[in-house]
């Protein structure tokens, strides 16, 4: 077939056979040597767009400061599914209950926590900022002798175990010798405790409350944990909970 040349032709050159076959054989080369690409690693941000379908955890919260339950719902999106950077992350929490009487602040807390779970980023800052809130009328104690300010507090450490359930959070792990130290010091009080009142009077001796989670009568907030565990021990105040210690 013929074919017009309509450039001016300034120089020329001879393919050889084995000319054609090294291009072609070139690619497949570069190809094999390239690095398999992997998949964009997707990111909480706000533009992201709900699924049909979310999982996540309810928690109960049962204050004396309301007469009702409080029922929080922590719905989780997952992102990167079935990948390596696979990860779950908050994404819209729901507070129910039988109370109307705060109704207002309970569906502006619930909007604005969601719109900031939605909005991607280092989200745990919300916890501190929840649990240093002070009810005016005084907080309470529950379950297991830990301190809540207030009910914003409270809701703010059922956000903070939802985040350690999600690996949000970590708890800083005590060591082993720090473990035994604990239960050194809690089995000695126990004992010096128990003494004591069998030489006051004849009524028995205080058994350890251990298996119910709660710590020994007498003992004290540690400002530390907000537990009620701090004890009096060979002249120092000690934490039977998370280990503090005023002597350092």
């Amino acid at each position: 077939m013929a074919i017009k040349i309509e450039k001016k032709i300034k120089g020329y050159n001879v393919v050889k056979p084995e000319d054609k076959a090294a291009p072609a054989a070139a690619p497949v080369t570069d190809m094999a040597k390239a690095e398999p690409r992997q998949a964009e690693v997707i990111q909480m941000h706000e533009s992201l767009e709900r699924p049909e379908q979310l999982i996540g955890s309810t928690f109960k919260i049962k204050s004396p400061l309301f007469e009702h339950a409080l029922y929080v719902t922590i719905n989780d999106i997952v992102l990167n599914a079935g990948t390596k950077h696979e990860q779950r992350r908050p994404f819209e929490i729901f507070i129910n209950s039988k109370n109307m009487d705060h109704f207002q602040w309970i569906v502006a807390l619930t909007r604005i926590l969601s719109a900031v779970f939605r909005k991607g980023g280092d989200v745990t800052f919300l916890v501190e900022e929840m649990k240093a809130v002070f009810d005016p009328r005084g907080g309470y104690f529950k379950a297991g002798g830990v301190y809540m300010p207030s009910i914003v507090a409270e809701i703010g450490a059922v956000i903070e175990q939802h985040m350690k359930n999600i690996g949000l959070i970590h708890d800083p792990e005590m060591s082993d010798s720090q473990r035994a130290l604990i239960a050194e010091k809690r089995a000695a009080y126990e004992a010096a405790t128990a003494k004591k009142n069998s030489e006051v009077s004849a009524a028995p001796a205080v058994e350890s409350t251990e298996s119910n989670g709660s710590f020994p009568p007498g003992a004290t907030l540690c400002h530390k944990c907000n537990t009620q565990a701090l004890v009096l021990m060979d002249g120092c105040q000690t934490c039977l909970n998370c280990g503090y210690s005023k002597c350092g």
